[in-house]
């Protein structure tokens, strides 16, 4: 264990703290007993440039699924190509509705303090997986938005515009391992925006060239079987949301919906939310609610870290990775 780990077994005693390293520890022991994780992406993680440390767990195989947003999918890739375009808003807060305009006039669209790069990060990408979506169209090919995304990636069109260090985007990483990827609503992204747009236009004959959620489904539920009949999988979740809610689903959707018997519950769960637990709120829902829903089981070690993800996941990868 390195100097992070060290400090946060030290400093870490008490309420989130407490949780965040009884929580990297569980993690740390479930894939000592042979387990695997899945990574459930919300929020804006990837503008947050949290592919620095979720990359290299990754590429030393502490994450081996994830399930994301669609905003999660392309912000990690507009960053590796106009990171040097992005302008941080440190004085967010203060910010007026005049001021906001002023952004929406320069094309830049804030994301808490950053603010991406309409022409230089958004339709950039555009141009170059639009070419991917019309080949595949032409041909009758239908791929998932990840695929596309991986295939503009492996063309190599895009490394000259690389103004990042590649090691430090979780996309490339994922690409390079062939982990398990799902995107559950990606119609609810830019990339998804401008996808329905051209097949409005008629550039893309049939919308069905991009593979859908069921499908993405349909990809888990084989996954999940595959792999729980050889280890424990376990979901630690950053944020709320669908990143989070459609995955955890495939255990009652095979068990209930399915009638398949003795589907293995989730060995693992954590959530990572500053999401004030609520009724009838998804993203605030307690993990032993989940129990009800047949996702979790009693003995599943859960934790829930009430706090900010940007601080805290970086923190739990270190001590995953023993830094």
């Amino acid at each position: 264990m390195g100097q992070i780990s060290e400090f946060l077994d030290r400093e870490f005693r008490h309420f989130n703290a407490a949780a965040l390293v009884d929580a990297a520890r569980a993690y740390r022991a479930h894939l000592a007993a042979g387990g695997k994780m899945l990574l459930a992406l919300g929020g804006a993680m990837s503008t947050a440039e949290l592919g620095i440390s979720l990359a290299e767990m990754i590429r030393q195989d502490k994450v081996h699924a994830i399930s994301c947003t669609g905003a999660n999918l392309e912000e990690d890739l507009f960053n590796l190509v106009a990171h040097d375009s992005y302008v941080r808003v440190p004085h967010y807060r203060e910010l007026s509705a005049a001021d906001e305009e002023a952004l929406y006039r320069r094309h830049l669209n804030r994301v808490t303090d950053t603010c991406i790069p309409e022409e230089e990060a958004m339709r950039r990408i555009e141009a170059a997986v639009l070419e991917e979506w019309v080949r595949a169209d032409q041909r009758g090919e239908r791929l998932f938005p990840h695929e596309f995304l991986w295939n503009v990636l492996r063309s190599g069109r895009l490394e000259p515009s690389f103004q990042i260090d590649p090691k430090d985007s979780w996309l490339l990483a994922a690409m390079e391992k062939e982990i398990f990827l799902i995107v559950p609503g990606w119609e609810d992204s830019t990339l998804g925006n401008m996808y329905a747009g051209h097949c409005l236009r008629g550039k893309i004959r049939d919308p069905r060239t991009v593979r859908s959620g069921i499908e993405y489904m349909m990809q888990l539920a084989n996954f999940y079987q595959r792999t729980t009949a050889r280890h424990s999988l376990g979901f630690f979740q950053i944020g709320g949301g669908i990143a989070g809610d459609f995955p955890i689903c495939v255990v009652p959707m095979l068990h209930q919906d399915m009638q398949v018997e003795n589907v293995p519950y989730w060995g693992y769960f954590c959530q990572i939310s500053d999401s004030t637990t609520s009724y009838g709120s998804y993203s605030g829902a307690a993990p032993n609610e989940k129990i009800t829903w047949g996702k979790l089981a009693s003995s599943t070690p859960k934790f829930v870290i009430e706090s900010d993800a940007t601080i805290v996941a970086p923190l739990i990868f270190a001590y995953v990775l023993g830094r």
